[in-house]
């Protein structure tokens, strides 16, 4: 066995020690770098070790209100074999993943090390590094607010004799870890009172409602909202459309919400609507003649979009509408790989 084999296998087999053993933790978060180097190059980087984590956080959150989510920070660094560990669960249990891809933004945030590096930071939600050792799990709600803090070791697999499994068995416990997830989820919303604020919100200052479909699992739905979030897109469209969006898979009464705007049956998502919030009649949307063009990536689905703008349109100005167009220009020219 090479030497980098032979340090993860230690550690390994050495079960969670920081649950055991006071003074691991500080070994944990201050490994010789000799070893440190052992172990990162064991395993790929899966922590961006440049990233600036008050701002990786502050995004997450910002998604997170908007999409009605919990934020999960995995605080931990790419020396630590049991973060390499949580990750790989993470990613490969089919009930995690779902749970993760629906319920959650997840931060990788890098922690510990010979530098001590965001230790303050984790500290400020009331994170315990120095105690409890990595990985460490801190989950916030779409205001920022730390909800809950745990350690990980109590999510190892565990023997017969309470303690946890070292070697090839070493990692964690996946329905204790979905588990605590699942305690910490936001409560679903009801679609029709979603809609009612923006309506609401829209009438009071003489604006349209967007009103997209989507879910979780759908990528043109993220990269449509996406796009929708760039700040000078958000600010255009603020002009003359009140943005709300209706997670099929994440909403109660989506459905009905979709028949009350004749969204085809056999439509794809992103499927939108402007709607006019004084009549609650559906203006336009994003059924062509050839079906729905999704988010609008070549030349006829931006010229569809773009003809939805220009017949529900009051305040936009023909520039405004030319930054629009040339934006989901430039990005479908990237998408479509047109140079």
């Amino acid at each position: 066995m090479n030497r980098i084999a032979l340090a993860f296998a230690l550690v390994l087999t050495a079960g969670s020690v920081h649950a055991q053993n006071q003074t691991a933790p500080m070994k944990l978060i201050g490994q010789p770098a000799a070893t440190e180097h052992a172990r990162s190059a064991a395993k790929p980087k899966i922590y961006d070790e440049t990233a600036d984590a008050r701002q990786q956080i502050a995004a997450a959150v910002a998604k997170a209100k908007k999409e009605n989510q919990r934020v999960l920070i995995q605080w931990g660094g790419n020396w630590c074999p049991w973060c390499h560990l949580l990750h790989g669960t993470m990613a490969s249990d089919k009930a995690l993943s779902h749970e993760l891809l629906y319920e959650y933004q997840v931060v990788m945030v890098d922690a510990g090390g010979k530098d001590r590096k965001n230790m303050d930071l984790a500290e400020s939600y009331g994170a315990d590094l120095a105690k409890e050792g990595f990985p460490y799990l801190t989950v916030l709600d779409g205001s920022g607010k730390a909800i809950a803090n745990q350690e990980t070791s109590s999510l190892e697999k565990k023997g017969p004799d309470g303690k946890s499994l070292g070697g090839a068995e070493a990692g964690h416990d996946a329905p204790k870890v979905l588990a605590f997830l699942k305690e910490h989820d936001a409560a679903r919303l009801q679609a029709d009172a979603v809609l009612k604020d923006a309506m609401v919100q829209a009438k009071s200052s003489g604006r349209k409602v967007f009103l997209h479909f989507g879910a979780p699992w759908c990528g043109w739905c993220h990269r449509l909202e996406d796009w929708l979030g760039q700040p000078e897109i958000a600010t255009l469209f603020a002009k003359d459309y009140v943005d709300v969006k209706v997670d099929q898979d994440r909403m109660i009464g989506a459905k009905e919400v979709e028949a009350q705007y004749d969204m085809p049956s056999n439509s794809g998502i992103p499927w939108f609507v402007i709607v006019d919030p004084a009549t609650g009649k559906a203006l336009a949307n994003s059924t062509a003649a050839d079906g729905n063009i999704g988010y609008p990536a070549k030349e006829e689905e931006i010229a569809h979009f773009m003809g939805m703008l220009s017949k529900t349109h009051k305040n936009l100005s023909s520039v405004d509408l030319d930054k629009i167009q040339a934006s989901l220009t430039a990005a479908g020219q990237k998408i479509n790989g047109v140079h």
